[in-house]
């Protein structure tokens, strides 16, 4: 190793973060309030602090400076020097050895230690997080993006642990890692089911609750972000050759490979140093006041819209840069396709604390020619004062629609909906979406996601069950809209068990069939519990890893099916407004029909307690139509159809049922959801 200067020169204020250049590192670091900083070099080890290296340049609140001889591999930290007052916003601790923002590698594991709290005098340099220089050329080959149109999208959420952990055909050292996703059993599996587009849950790196490591739970989820540029370590198989960053890459570039596109579930709303009471890992000792939105009449405190202890403040031009800068580096260096915002709201809360739908976090990712033309999907709503903005997101957004979830839950389980708003539902959620050149791919469709019950529970499950999690059952949601069918959790009677199947393939055909982009949560097309818990944030355990040898073939292959049948006909998936107006070729976009074979009437829509329907919806003029039958009831409701020859695509009801011809009435089965498509027209072919 190149000896390494004893004193920094003044080096320069870009890029932020640490930049090798062939013979030094230049250092960069946003501590506007600091009153001076030190570079903190180690050892190999990451321990031994071996160097303190004052940075005597500050530039526009940027300190920086440059190591001659340093190189990739460095381990370093930070110090930095000001006022310790709460009261005013600043809670500097020069004991603490901090991350630097921009870490592309980070060293170490926080594991809850009391050392950490802000006001405590004792030196964390051998324990802290550190961050590690890193210059990592990768030959992407010919990787491009899939670039997949919103009318094909199909979302899978999936948690890159989780996922292969348990899967029997993946290589035992690779399950649960970024090297078992890209695996070729786990390419195959997702390429077979059909699915476009995967969304990670978090990968950047984390640092886990103190509370739940005391319990010896881990913030599994991952919704506990640290680093922003920083792949998540846990997740690297660490075979010889390979680092985090590369090995996540080589994921990226296999599932491109399939055609698959990757979004990462990203934290910018929040970070794991938590509140006051917190541990000070990075932002909080670097600058405070910069970093979080703190109350205004009582600067000691932080807003809390995240639930989670704190917000970060982009409102701040620098903490905006921060995130803008780590978003383009996940596209242009590690070829993700776009982003899930966790807590969205929080990102576009303005100066005054209020949502904006002009804030400028939006101004910087519509105007940057890197973002403006990735996937874009908010989580639209946070724990604040005016934290629901579903649908107020701008032109380009995706967003996930919670009203449809909770609609079709509540109208298969329960029957409570009128036809009027299962029908708005269906059909994109106009009344939320239909704004500001916004179309139905707008609402990311959804029955379940990993907040919440899994789609086995929903039908299992009336009460959550989250004694696991060391809250006494409090946490999590107790409105689901579920039904156990009677018994609650597992059972072998085989009525309820049919009964359970048979709601399950109706809600799934229901998100297949809607109109907007649907997402599936990984697991539910092969029956994935977890026993009732709703909230199982912490489990790194069974309780969330997919259980590959219980994997129910039959529900999987139906799943696959319905993905077949979405893009087979363009009809089902159009992101263009229905208007149930006749169109230039003499016919209606959607129609609904009622049993009877007229149109719902208009006193239909509104009274509760009707839950069956029939939608004919028509493309373009060279658009087969499509026939879906619903009926939630428990009974056989006769139907009439339409005029002509019908063939039975998808009988929810009955998987055998498929391919048939029918005309005139028809006997719709209880909680059934059909699809049918004129009888000349050529039906997809599947196996099932």
């Amino acid at each position: 190793m190149q000896p390494i200067a004893q004193s920094l020169q003044p080096g320069t204020p870009y890029p932020l973060g640490a930049h090798w250049d062939g013979r030094g590192v230049n250092f960069a670091l946003t501590a506007p309030h600091a009153l001076s900083v030190v570079l903190c070099v180690f050892d190999e080890s990451g321990q031994t602090e071996v160097a303190r290296l004052p940075m005597s340049e500050s530039y526009a609140g940027i300190w920086h400076g440059y190591l001659e001889g340093a190189a990739p591999g460095l381990i370093y930290g930070y110090r930095v020097f000001g006022t310790y007052a709460p009261l005013q916003g600043h809670r500097f601790n020069p004991n603490k050895v901090l991350i630097d923002p921009y870490a592309r590698h980070i060293v170490g594991q926080y594991q809850g230690q009391t050392e950490f709290t802000v006001d405590n005098p004792t030196d964390t340099a051998r324990i802290a997080l550190k961050a590690q220089v890193v210059h990592e050329p990768y030959n992407w080959e010919s990787d491009a993006p899939p670039c997949v149109p919103l009318s094909e999208t199909v979302i899978y959420e999936l948690h890159v642990k989780g996922f292969t952990k348990l899967n029997p055909l993946v290589d035992e050292p690779l399950r649960g890692t970024y090297a078992g996703l890209a695996h070729p059993a786990a390419l195959d599996y997702l390429e077979q089911l059909g699915v476009t587009t995967l969304s990670l849950l978090p990968i950047h790196f984390r640092a886990d609750e103190g509370r739940l490591q005391k319990m010896g739970l881990s913030n599994y989820w991952g919704y506990s972000t640290i680093g922003f540029f920083a792949p998540e370590t846990r997740y690297w198989s660490g075979r010889p050759g390979t680092t985090p960053i590369s090995e996540f890459r080589d994921m990226v570039k296999a599932l491109h490979s399939r055609g698959i596109e990757v979004l990462l579930d990203v934290v910018y709303n929040h970070t794991a140093e938590m509140g006051a009471d917190g541990p000070t890992l990075s932002f909080r000792g670097i600058d405070n006041l910069l970093y979080y939105r703190l109350l205004p009449n009582n600067l000691s405190q932080y807003e809390n819209w995240s639930g989670c202890g704190n917000a970060l403040n982009l409102s701040q031009p620098r903490v905006l840069q921060m995130v803008m800068d780590s978003l383009r580096y996940w596209v242009q260096e590690m070829h993700v396709d776009g982003f899930r915002f966790d807590l969205a709201t929080v990102l576009a809360r303005e100066t005054s604390g209020a949502f904006s739908p002009n804030a400028a976090f939006f101004s910087a990712i519509n105007q940057d020619p890197v973002l403006a033309t990735v996937k874009l999907v908010a989580e639209p709503w946070d724990v604040g004062i005016g934290g629901y903005q579903l649908g107020a997101f701008p032109a380009g957004w995706l967003e996930w629609n919670d009203r449809y979830r909770d609609t079709m839950r509540a109208f298969w389980l329960h029957q409570w909906p009128t036809l009027g708003e299962f029908a708005l539902r269906f059909a994109g959620s106009s009344d939320v979406f239909r704004h500001s050149h916004r179309n139905a791919a707008s609402s990311v469709n959804f029955i379940a996601a990993h907040d919440g019950f899994t789609l086995h529970d929903l039908v299992s499950y009336n009460h959550k069950h989250n004694q696991a999690n060391g809250e006494e059952n409090r946490d999590g949601h107790s409105h689901n809209h579920s039904w156990n069918c009677g018994i609650e959790g597992e059972t072998v009677d085989p009525g309820i068990r049919h009964l359970r199947a048979q709601l399950s393939r109706a809600l799934l055909a229901t998100l297949f069939l809607s109109q907007g982009t649907p997402m599936l949560l990984a697991g539910d097309e092969m029956g994935h519990t977890q026993k009732g818990n709703n909230n199982a944030y912490c489990q790194d355990n069974e309780i969330c890893w997919l259980d590959w040898h219980k994997a129910d073939q039959e529900m999987s292959s139906y799943v696959r099916r319905l993905i077949t049948l979405r893009q087979h006909y363009p009809a089902l998936r159009h992101v263009r407004w229905f208007t149930g107006e006749g169109l230039p070729f003499g016919y209606a976009d959607i129609v609904w029909l009622s049993p009877d074979g007229g149109t719902v009437r208009e006193t239909e829509w509104h009274f509760r307690g009707k839950v069956c329907m029939g939608i004919l919806v028509r493309g373009t003029k060279h658009e087969t139509p499509c026939l879906i039958l619903l009926n939630a009831s428990a009974q056989t409701i006769p139907f009439t159809l339409p005029q002509g020859s019908w063939q039975l695509l998808l009988n929810s009801a009955d998987t055998t049922d498929h391919a048939r011809e029918c005309t005139e009435n028809v006997s719709l089965p209880p909680h059934a959801m059909w699809l049918l498509a004129p009888a000349e027209a050529s039906a997809p072919t599947h196996s099932q």
